[in-house]
């Protein structure tokens, strides 16, 4: 027999039937990705069950979804014993806004196996808890400078939630993950799922980079209507400033490059403000997709972080 892939917890289930709007509740889903650049999905997942009060509805076994070779979880080793395991989950959660407003969250470890078992376990949640609005949060590496706004890419399955700005991609081809494959999936079933894509400078993204959380959660705000900002991961955003500010003060290749990058940058952003952007303005789909392979290099040499 199967084992069972998510376990409710009846006292959260009640909680969300008594708290859960009437019409367009939401579901958002940040998980800590093979694909997270600056940790923006990590980092969104910590603010908001900080500030959620969050309630546990159902838990994924993820002891079925995660290939502990690849993506080993981190143990501390002090003096002659182990102290501490980031000991690996996937949990449903009701959380609010700053509002007060009852809203979903699905927050842990992205699965490496079993991706459409458990796509199908989500649409379940979204079924049985009437959620009318999926809406996915990450970070992927670009060659963007830190020195200006940060973009990002909006992509979904309704297209009147998407924005009407010109893409930076035409059409690319990259390795496949389980938050994308959910979306792709829910666009066939007639399920609205959204996700947003902050591009985190290629340099950053190893590192963990609130700036990309705050510009997430903004979307994530416009798009959804829930009461969510970044206000407090401003001092983190100032200190992550303060280092780039000093590495690149001691390396005149790495102002270079900033200096490059700004240059393309401002050129997109003058010709998308005149209607008419020049494609040769904007990296080429083998680009990108080197920027992408070179990412998921470093993720596998590099076990993930955070929370």
């Amino acid at each position: 027999m199967e084992r069972p892939l998510l376990t409710w917890d009846p006292e959260g289930v009640q909680a969300w039937a008594d708290t859960a709007p009437r019409a367009g509740a939401v579901l958002v889903h940040s998980l800590r990705g093979f694909v997270d650049a600056g940790r923006a999905g990590a980092l969104v997942a910590e603010e908001l069950l900080e500030k959620g009060d969050p309630v546990r509805i159902a838990s994924f076994d993820i002891d079925q979804l995660l290939d502990y070779r690849s993506r080993r979880p981190e143990m501390t080793f002090s003096v002659n014993q182990w102290t501490s395991y980031d000991e690996p989950h996937l949990d449903l959660d009701l959380v609010h806004d700053e509002e007060g407003r009852a809203y979903l969250l699905l927050h842990g470890f992205e699965p490496d196996i079993q991706w459409e078992r458990y796509i199908k376990e989500v649409r379940s949640i979204v079924e049985r808890m009437g959620v009318e609005l999926t809406l996915g949060t990450h970070g992927i590496p670009m060659a963007v400078p830190h020195t200006r706004d940060l973009m990002v890419t909006i992509h979904g399955t309704d297209q009147d939630l998407l924005p009407d700005t010109p893409s930076l991609f035409g059409t690319v081809t990259v390795p496949a993950s389980a938050q994308n494959l959910l979306e792709y999936r829910f666009g066939q079933w007639g399920l609205t799922c959204v996700n947003v894509a902050v591009h985190v400078p290629h340099y950053l993204a190893q590192s963990s980079y609130p700036q990309a959380a705050q510009r997430a959660l903004a979307s994530v705000a416009d798009i959804s209507g829930l009461a969510v900002d970044g206000g407090d991961l401003d001092e983190a955003a100032s200190r992550a400033d303060e280092e780039i500010a000093r590495q690149m003060s001691e390396s005149e290749e790495v102002q270079a490059l900033v200096a490059a990058l700004e240059e393309q940058y401002d050129a997109f952003q003058e010709a998308r403000g005149e209607g008419a952007v020049d494609e040769a303005s904007l990296p080429s789909a083998d680009e990108l997709a080197a920027e992408f392979e070179k990412f998921l290099a470093q993720q596998r040499r590099e076990p993930p972080n955070g929370a």
